[in-house]
């Protein structure tokens, strides 16, 4: 029941636009997913750059919602900045509603001084809803006796939806401390399915901020993310706010080559209560050579309970190329890998 009721008020979103409002799919490692993250993350790490993502949010309640991610990323002199494509897939209720976006990105480095840099980033993003409307349940279709036996006279809209989609994102960083600012949805494009109604895709804003900081000996270095020796503790403060959505993560990263550990607190703000608890993350990676590999867990502590959602899984999957050393030194940004 509980699992029909999520499914419904998602696609009620889409169908009776002025009663829910829609909120993006998330993830969370964050940094395993930088060009979602922030579009200014393109070509931060200058040499070629894949993720690869899966959440499944949720599992007890069958395959409520399900996200892939798979982004590359580099940068290209030719164009004097980094080039990023993200594509994206979220499944809601086993497919009942199902989006697809395809997003071409473009960020901009300006060094400011020796030791400070920003990044600029642009992003455009090709929309895709799919509603299948024969997996949606509706009052006229149950019998009080029998349950669900009767077709709907519901009017069946268009099941497929697609739009065009902006967004654009800021990074500064020196050494050690990093921080950003990434507004996705700026021109609130319409993502209703009926025609009569609109529903306007609300404006995300994300600012992220933290630190890299080495621990006894370990150096910093201004123009490598590379941390293969040492060891590092990095704080992590990332807040997102979408219509009267408003959530803040708060979490800490423990860098000891290969392995990385990290612990999160995630909260929502809302009326009756200054913040409310939502889960705590666990996560541990590992960072090799080209390599990395990623796993986290979500322990739900929300009224939904974790005994019912089984919380959230999530994996992650990246490689790092080498390229040919640049004539003129280029600062990357030094931040987690998850």
């Amino acid at each position: 029941m509980l699992k029909r009721i999520i499914v419904f008020c998602l696609c009620l979103s889409a169908l009776a636009p002025d009663k829910i409002v829609a909120q993006d799919p998330e993830f969370t490692q964050f940094y395993a997913a930088p060009l979602y993250l922030n579009p200014a993350f393109a070509g931060s790490a200058r040499c070629p750059r894949i993720a690869l993502n899966y959440r499944n949010q949720w599992p007890a309640l069958s395959k409520t919602f399900i996200t892939y991610a798979a982004s590359y990323d580099q940068h290209v002199d030719a164009v004097g900045g980094g080039l990023g494509l993200l594509i994206m897939n979220d499944k809601a209720g086993e497919g009942t509603l199902n989006t697809t976006n395809i997003s071409g990105i473009y960020a901009y480095q300006l060094n400011l001084s020796r030791d400070f840099s920003i990044r600029l980033g642009l992003q455009g993003t090709w929309v895709q809803k799919k509603l299948d409307w024969d997996k949606l349940s509706f009052g006229d279709m149950i019998d009080p006796r029998y349950g669900y036996v009767y077709a709907t006279q519901e009017t069946r809209p268009d099941q497929n939806k697609s739009f065009a989609d902006f967004s654009a994102g800021i990074l500064a960083y020196s050494s050690k401390v990093y921080g950003g600012v990434a507004v996705n949805h700026i021109t609130q494009p319409d993502e209703a399915f009926i025609v009569e109604g609109s529903s306007e895709l609300p404006m995300k804003i994300t600012a992220h901020v933290g630190a890299m900081l080495p621990i006894g000996d370990t150096k910093v270095y201004k123009y490598a993310a590379s941390r293969d020796d040492g060891t590092y503790i990095s704080p992590n403060l990332l807040y997102q706010q979408q219509a009267s959505f408003n959530q803040l993560n708060v979490g800490v990263y423990v860098l000891k080559s290969p392995i990385i550990g990290g612990l999160w607190y995630r909260g929502n703000f809302g009326k009756e209560s200054f913040i409310s608890s939502e889960s705590f993350i666990a996560l541990i990676g590992v960072q090799k050579g080209l390599f990395k590999f990623g796993y986290s867990y979500d322990v739900t502590v929300s009224k939904l309970t974790n005994n019912a959602t089984a919380g959230s899984h999530e994996i992650s999957f990246g490689m790092q190329f080498e390229c040919r050393p640049k004539k003129k030194r280029f600062r990357t940004i030094s931040c987690p890998s998850f």
